[in-house]
């Protein structure tokens, strides 16, 4: 995948959560409407493929295995993305621990979905 995908892919997502931001109808409560607190969310994201977009220049996907209040994460089967110079370089990992205040965004499912 080239550099100008991976941007556009993250310029899609970003126009997508600006979007919800600004419909008026996301920020009041609706009735029938579930809600949820953001570590809920992240709770329902255990056990299943996280996209995770850092500080920088790096994303990492992989399978969400616990975290705790400060968002620091366990992560299992992760491929790190990491734009150079020189493009992307992918790296490999078997299981991590991911600091929380580098997360910029989660994307729930991966960056196929």
């Amino acid at each position: 995948m080239c550099i100008r995908d991976r941007y556009q892919r993250r310029v899609r997502v970003f126009q997508y959560i600006s979007r919800q931001a600004m419909d008026s109808t996301a920020v009041l409560p609706q009735p029938g409407v579930s809600q949820f607190w953001p570590l809920e969310l992240i709770d329902k994201c255990i056990g299943s493929k996280i996209w995770i977009i850092m500080k920088g220049d790096k994303e990492l996907v992989g399978i969400l295995r616990g975290f705790d209040d400060y968002v620091n994460m366990v992560l299992e089967d992760v491929t790190e993305y990491e734009v150079t110079p020189e493009g992307v370089k992918t790296t490999k990992l078997d299981q991590i621990l991911l600091n929380g205040n580098n997360i910029c965004l989660l994307v729930p499912g991966g960056p196929d979905v």
